[in-house]
């Protein structure tokens, strides 16, 4: 069993999707380990996607992630970073396969309901960030 971390981003939060998401994210296999209801302020987005610092899109990501809510949470089960970003879909819904979260309930490209992570590194780094005092152990489920 591995984990990784996904992101209920503010336009999912906003529209009411978050409970459908969560359930179609239990439907394929993931169990909940832990998940936080916040609000980033513009220092701790910035710090997330430090990564994309140099990108184009990098200050509208910022804005857009610190515009309401969103849901952090760490998701369990065997080969769970790569499960993740194939349960979720493309990142253009438009793009995405029938039945993946993004399909099923992102607005567009830039408003697209979920962040998973993309490697096992990132997923370790990601659920610190945002679960620093969570034990890495595996619970029982």
């Amino acid at each position: 069993m591995t984990q990784t971390l996904a992101i209920i981003k503010p336009d999912a939060v906003a529209a009411a999707k978050t409970g459908k998401i969560l359930a179609h994210l239990e439907a394929a296999g993931f169990a909940v380990r832990a998940l936080r209801m916040t609000r980033l302020g513009v220092p701790e987005a910035e710090a997330f996607y430090a990564v994309h610092r140099g990108r184009p899109f990098f200050r509208s990501l910022c804005a857009f992630m610190t515009s309401g809510p969103c849901l952090p949470l760490v998701l369990e089960r065997a080969d769970a970073v790569a499960h993740l970003r194939t349960v979720i879909g493309a990142t253009d819904p438009a793009e995405a396969a029938a039945g993946t979260v993004r399909k099923l309930y992102a607005e567009s490209k830039e408003r697209n309901a979920i962040h998973a992570s993309d490697s096992v590194e990132n997923a370790a780094r990601e659920i610190a960030f945002f679960f620093p005092e969570m034990e890495r152990v595996r619970l029982g489920g």
